[in-house]
């Protein structure tokens, strides 16, 4: 069973994740500031470190460097609230994998957990493999399969992950952008679902993309992956058959209005995340490029 520690100096925010947790079907261990969690780290190293940002002795990002340094396999979520922005981003720069904000813990924490587990449980079943790569291309058509999301993004962190191309931390968080954005093709895209939606906790996000999921046009729509790998860089071109949108009327998901809604958060870590994202006119397309710090490091395909 995943284990899960939330590092939070206030016990009543504990008590709360933790519900959250176990929920999910997790065991939970507690740690009041980072200097504790550190020390529960290397006691006992549990799958996934859930933090707060701002408590005494040792806040969230120091912890996240910290992890980054000696842990770079273990993931980092964040919890964050209002006027924790600036520092949240700093934290996901610095190796975190993902955040949650408090306001939205009970029904964003679930969903962060799921996108986490599942690298989680990739890393522990991978099998080493040592290759050689001059150029690699691969060409993905997803419809509505359950889990097909989570299968294909599974498959191509471990083919990274084989290939010894990224630290642990970046394949994380490369491997959560990319999620994010073949839900974002499906989601906005193909079944042409509004943004807004998702602020509403009544389940009519979700609820919409059920129905439209049986109705002409929308479940006739596929989306398509390009997968390209170099010596230099990773590409993913990720193409759905909607109507589009103007990319220019994306809101800034840095500033503080927006980081704290539902509907900011995956451009959010999308931009974070990797090196170039750029739309095309359409807006039906969107290329993700992330390149490797070194090619000729000690660290070679």
């Amino acid at each position: 069973m995943t284990t899960v520690l939330i590092v939070d100096d206030s016990a009543v925010c504990q008590r709360v994740a933790g519900a959250c947790v176990q929920a999910a079907g997790c065991d939970v261990r507690y740690a009041a500031d980072g200097c504790e969690a550190l020390e529960s780290v290397n006691t006992d190293k549990p799958d996934i470190v859930l933090t707060d940002l701002q408590m005494p002795k040792m806040d969230g990002l120091e912890l996240v460097e910290r992890l980054r340094d000696v842990y770079p396999q273990l993931p980092v979520i964040l919890m964050t609230g209002f006027g924790s922005e600036e520092v949240a981003a700093r934290a996901l720069r610095a190796g975190a994998s993902s955040y949650v904000p408090k306001e939205n813990l009970s029904k964003g924490l679930s969903e962060a957990l799921r996108t986490v587990m599942s690298v989680v449980h990739a890393i522990q079943e991978r099998e080493k493999v040592l290759a050689f790569l001059e150029e690699s291309q691969s060409r993905f058509v997803l419809g509505y399969e359950p889990g097909g999301t989570q299968a294909l993004v599974g498959y191509l962190h471990e083919q990274l992950k084989l290939l010894n191309y990224f630290d642990e931390s970046t394949l994380v968080q490369l491997t959560t952008a990319l999620s994010e954005s073949i839900t974002n093709a499906i989601d906005h895209g193909n079944l042409e679902l509004d943004s807004d939606l998702r602020e509403e906790d009544d389940g009519s996000y979700r609820d919409l993309g059920e129905e439209r999921i049986q109705q002409p046009p929308y479940c006739d729509r596929r989306v398509t992956v390009m997968a390209t790998l170099t010596q230099s860089e990773v590409k993913f071109v990720i193409s759905d058959e909607g109507p589009g949108f103007d990319p220019s009327s994306l809101p800034d998901p840095t500033d503080p209005e927006n980081l704290l809604k539902a509907s900011g958060r995956g451009i959010m870590l999308i931009r974070t995340f990797l090196d170039e994202v750029t739309f095309s006119e359409k807006g039906n397309e969107v290329t993700l490029i992330k390149r490797r710090d070194s090619v000729d490091g000690d660290t070679e395909i």
